[in-house]
């Protein structure tokens, strides 16, 4: 009796879903456009304005790593699609509120930031980046969607 409890309990532990879904999908289309750039692109810093934020928190609601917070949308906000070079890669936010960074890489790593670039704004930098696909939401630290800046630069 107990080896068939075992192995029910096992087979529903299999089955069982979490308790959140994989909020984050990269395979939709970004809410504010996307763009290809190579290493050596002009203007440096390319600039996006974007409403950051969304009704998903990424600290409690996904799978993501524990450094990953925010409020932030299913879709990415922003795609860039990548040519590298021997620079690095970096992304900042701009925003009269605190605003934070969830980038998924070309190799499907999660990269996440909060204040890293100072008064509330956040930046990753990848300083040997990959060629490839950056999948970039920009979330709210707080239940409120903001208008914000994305900056793209290659000159940290």
């Amino acid at each position: 009796m107990n080896k068939i409890f075992g192995t029910g309990a096992l087979v529903a532990a299999i089955f069982v879903t979490p308790q959140f879904a994989v909020a984050q999908d990269a395979s939709l289309n970004a809410n504010f456009g996307s763009v290809r750039l190579s290493s050596g692109f002009t203007p440096d810093p390319h600039r996006v304005s974007i409403t950051a934020g969304g009704s998903i928190d990424a600290y409690e609601d996904t799978p993501l790593p524990e450094a990953c917070v925010g409020m932030i949308s299913d879709a990415p906000d922003y795609e860039v699609t990548y040519s590298a070079g021997n620079l690095p890669l970096v992304f900042r936010t701009l925003s009269s509120v605190d605003t934070t960074l969830i980038i998924n890489g070309p190799d499907g790593s999660w990269s996440c930031d909060d204040d890293s670039y100072g008064d509330l704004d956040a930046e990753v930098r990848f300083n040997r980046p990959q060629g490839g696909t950056y999948d970039v939401w920009v979330g709210t630290f707080g239940g409120s969607t903001a208008a914000a800046t994305l900056l793209i630069t290659e000159t940290p």
